[in-house]
C-alpha cells in the first residue's frame, strides 16, 4: 500500500520567470495546424494532445466548424481541440482559407498555426526517412516541396503562428508548441519523490536513487519502532543525525541544476527515489524533507511513499 502527499506548486524553480497567470486556451478553442509536409506538423499535434487537447488528423476543413459545435455541447469534457489539415484532403483543402474566415466572423476561437522549415532542411528529413514527398509526382522530393510552398503562400500570411522549425529538433518544437499553447502549470517540471525500501526493490521509473541506510535506524528504538517516517518524533530522530542533516542540507543544491535542465530539455516529470531498508522509517522521513525543500525552492512537488504500510 503506498501512500500520497502531494501538493502541487506553481511557482517556479530559481532562475525561471516570475509566475504568471494561467494562459491556457479557454474551452472551446480550437488550433488549426498546416504547413510544409516535413515541417512537424505530426509532432506539433502531439504536443497539444500530450497537453490534453482532442486532437484529429487530416480534416476535411468544411467539417471544423460542425467539430467545433459538436465539443461546445459536450459537458463535462475538454473542449480546446486542434486539427491537421494539409493538401492531401484534397479538393476540399482549397476551401480552409473560406473556413477559417468564417469561424472568425462568428466569433469562434480559432487560430491558425503555420510550420515551414527551408529546403535544404526539408530534402534532408525526406531523405532521412526514405519517403517521397507526397506532391512530388514523378518529379523529384525538392520539385514536391517547391510546389507544396507555392500553393500554401496564402495560408502562410493567413496564419496567427507562424513556426520555422528548421533550426529546431522535435524536442525543441514540441516545447515551443507548450510555450504557446500551455498553462504555467502544464510547463512546469513535476518531481515526484518517492520514498521505497530497498527489500521491496528498487522503482524502475526513478531517475535518481538515493540510499540513506548510513543513518541510524529508528526501528532499533522501541519507542520509535511502531511509528512512521511522518511522524514528527522519527523525523526529529532521522534528522539529528550529523550524516543524514547534512545529505538533506546538500541535496537541494546536487539536485537543482538536473532539474533545470530537464526543465530546459522538454522533460516534465521526474522521479527522484529516496530508499531505506523498509520503507517506513529513514526513506520516508528523508522524502517528505527533501519534497519540503524543494517546494520552498519553487519547484512542483508529489510525495509517494512506495512500501508505507507494507511491513
Amino acid at each position: 500500500m503506498s501512500q500520497d502527499s502531494s501538493v502541487p506548486e506553481s511557482a517556479p524553480a530559481e532562475g525561471a520567470a516570475e509566475p504568471e497567470p494561467d494562459r491556457a486556451a479557454p474551452p472551446g478553442d480550437v488550433v488549426i495546424i498546416t504547413g510544409l509536409a516535413g515541417a512537424g506538423r505530426e509532432t506539433a499535434a502531439h504536443a497539444l494532445e500530450d497537453l490534453g487537447w482532442y486532437v484529429v488528423y487530416n480534416i476535411a476543413p468544411q467539417l471544423i466548424p460542425r467539430l467545433y459545435e459538436l465539443q461546445q455541447q459536450a459537458e463535462g469534457r475538454e473542449t480546446r481541440f486542434a486539427v491537421v489539415v494539409d493538401p492531401r484532403s484534397g479538393p476540399f483543402f482549397s476551401e480552409l482559407s473560406q473556413v477559417i474566415e468564417q469561424m472568425r466572423a462568428s466569433e469562434m476561437r480559432v487560430r491558425l498555426v503555420f510550420l515551414t522549415a527551408d529546403e535544404h532542411t526539408l530534402v534532408r528529413r525526406f531523405d532521412s526517412v526514405r519517403r517521397p514527398h507526397p506532391l512530388q509526382g514523378e518529379e523529384g522530393v525538392l520539385e514536391g516541396i517547391r510546389r507544396e510552398r507555392e500553393m500554401l503562400a496564402p495560408y502562410r500570411r493567413l496564419a496567427d503562428v507562424a513556426i520555422d522549425t528548421s533550426p529546431l529538433n522535435v524536442h525543441q518544437l514540441t516545447m515551443k508548441m507548450r510555450t504557446t499553447f500551455g498553462s504555467h502549470s502544464e510547463q512546469a517540471l513535476t518531481v515526484n519523490v518517492m520514498s521505497f525500501g530497498f527489500k521491496y526493490g528498487i522503482p524502475i521509473e526513478a531517475d535518481h536513487v538515493s540510499d540513506v541506510r548510513f543513518i541510524p535506524n529508528p526501528y532499533w528504538v522501541p519507542e520509535l519502532r511502531s511509528q512512521r517516517g511522518t511522524d514528527p518524533a522519527v523525523a526529529e530522530f532521522v534528522l539529528a543525525d550529523p550524516n543524514g542533516a547534512e545529505f538533506a542540507a546538500r541535496y537541494l543544491d546536487m539536485i537543482r541544476p538536473v532539474l533545470r535542465g530537464y526543465s530546459a530539455e522538454n522533460k516534465h516529470f521526474t522521479t527522484i527515489a529516496i530508499g531505506c531498508t523498509g520503507g517506513k522509517h529513514r526513506s520516508v522521513a528523508m522524502a517528505e524533507k527533501i519534497g519540503e525543500d524543494l517546494r520552498q525552492a519553487g519547484f512542483a512537488v508529489r510525495v509517494r511513499h512506495r512500501d508505507l504500510g507494507r511491513e
